[in-house]
């Protein structure tokens, strides 16, 4: 049965939140994990540095997904807010 353009954009929504949610706690998880780091002794943070970088870029690209996805969420409150 095919689905109105009311539901796909509620279908929509709810997998934009999700997504947002999802980014949210991998730069949850990365910040911990650098902070965590960044409390061991010199010689452990020494042998972590490319585990730390990797870390690092990682958070860096979640926050700019996260950050497209807030934007399409938006987009898609005004679409759903337009058809009421």
């Amino acid at each position: 049965m095919p689905q109105t353009r009311k539901e796909i954009l509620k279908l929509s929504l709810d997998a934009r939140v999700e997504e947002i949610m999802h980014y949210q706690i991998n730069i949850d998880n990365y910040t911990l994990a650098l902070q965590k780091i960044g409390t061991l002794p010199e010689k452990e943070r020494i042998e972590l540095f490319s585990f730390s970088e990797q870390l690092s870029a990682l958070l860096s690209s979640e926050k700019i997904e996260q950050k497209k996805s807030q934007i399409m969420l938006e987009v898609l409150q005004q679409q759903t807010d337009k058809d009421h």
